[in-house]
């Protein structure tokens, strides 16, 4: 059974109780009785495929479907990801086009050389190599052989390559895959032979630290970051019987404007995803804004942004997105603060201002369009990191 929904939508359908339930217990969406053999499913800010006790539930963005993957990896171009895009609005399926989209990335990120890098290593060998681990000999009580040793190994068994290889693991065993994405995948296994499998998560990807060395891993680690963390399999007796893919469309658009405006101030503006600011003056009540932002080699906050996917119906925003706002700036004593959102066709403004009575405070609400083309959506981004910028000197 196949159905197809956007996000925050509610339906009626014909679901037996153990679906219901199968549905219910995954949190992605709500499903509550609506007659015999009747239930209402309800979307939240989830999208992406699920598949669960023979139900598949393709949930779509109210988006552009280009824009979702422009928001799934922020840094390749739109050519790069154009196929797959076509392919999703075709068939609503993100999880088949997300495996694609990896696959490819991954296969353009590996022609260029795989990344190999000095790492060194612990061990006992009957000669010595390298140096002696003084304290792993001593460890040894006595036993003059093996011999205990350290030294650096120039391998591509690092972390970037396992992370890509885990990835590529776990997206093979998704049913229903375009032969020659599997194909791809494989060649890619094969490509990484030396590297070892072990266990590795989305917070492993999340953890690298990106140089000059290995920057071109960037958007296939991104992607496998997504995928690690993402892609859920389902197993019966041994064998994959049904993958999902699910994102949360709050999460993406954060990240997004976050890398996006990153990107757009670097040299004149840091910006910090979620740093601890303190409410009371004695390290009291800890608050974590959105976006913070700082004069390069400063450590005062010059400005602060706070974004949300979802604003009220009208986009005017709710009393609480104010009130957490105007806490961000009264805390980091800031004159101004912005609340960014994903913008609609039908809300009423792209921008307004808000001054608090008695304290002056401005308080920006400023919507992004990602109905448009991906490119629209970055002379936004633009023009919002140029306002940000003028803003922070007033």
């Amino acid at each position: 059974m196949k159905m197809i929904l956007r996000e925050y939508e509610s339906r009626e359908v014909g679901l037996t109780r153990a679906q219901a339930e199968s549905l219910q217990t995954t949190g992605f969406v709500g499903v509550t009785p609506a007659g015999a053999d009747r239930w209402r499913v309800t979307t939240s800010s989830y999208v992406g495929t699920l598949v669960v006790d023979d139900v598949e539930l393709l949930i779509r963005p109210k988006i552009n479907p280009e824009n979702l993957f422009l928001l799934l990896e922020p840094g390749l171009p739109s050519r790069a990801w154009r196929s797959e895009a076509f392919a999703y609005d075709a068939t609503s399926d993100l999880l088949t086009a997300m495996v694609a989209f990896f696959a490819r990335t991954v296969e353009t990120t590996l022609a260029r050389g795989v990344l190999r890098s000095y790492r060194t290593t612990h061990d006992r060998h009957v000669a010595l190599r390298g140096r002696i681990d003084v304290a792993g000999q001593f460890r040894q009580t006595g036993v003059l052989t093996p011999v205990a040793c350290t030294y650096d190994d120039f391998t591509e068994d690092v972390v970037e390559n396992r992370v890509l290889r885990a990835a590529a693991r776990r997206a093979l065993r998704v049913p229903r895959l375009d032969p020659s994405d599997r194909q791809r995948l494989q060649r890619q296994l094969g490509a990484l032979t030396g590297v070892a499998d072990v266990p590795v998560t989305a917070e492993t990807a999340a953890g690298i630290h990106l140089t000059r060395l290995n920057e071109h891993y960037a958007p296939a680690l991104a992607l496998a970051r997504l995928v690690l963390g993402n892609l859920t399999l389902t197993d019966a007796a041994g064998a994959s019987s049904a993958a999902s893919f699910m994102v949360d469309m709050n999460d993406l658009f954060q990240r997004f404007v976050g890398e996006r405006l990153r990107r757009e101030l670097r040299g004149r503006l840091d910006v910090l995803d979620e740093p601890t600011v303190h409410l009371g003056t004695s390290s009291q009540v800890s608050m974590r804004p959105d976006l913070v932002f700082r004069a390069p080699r400063a450590q005062r906050a010059v400005y602060v942004g706070d974004i949300k996917y979802k604003l009220t119906d009208n986009g005017q925003g709710r009393s609480s997105d104010y009130y957490q706002l105007l806490a961000y700036t009264t805390a980091m004593d800031l004159p101004e603060g912005i609340l960014i959102y994903c913008r609609h066709a039908d809300d009423e403004i792209e921008r307004r201002t808000v001054v608090v009575r008695n304290a002056g405070t401005r308080l920006v609400v400023r919507g992004i369009d990602l109905s448009g083309s991906a490119e629209s959506v970055e002379r936004e981004l633009a023009a919002l990191a140029e306002e940000i910028r003028i803003s922070r000197s007033r």
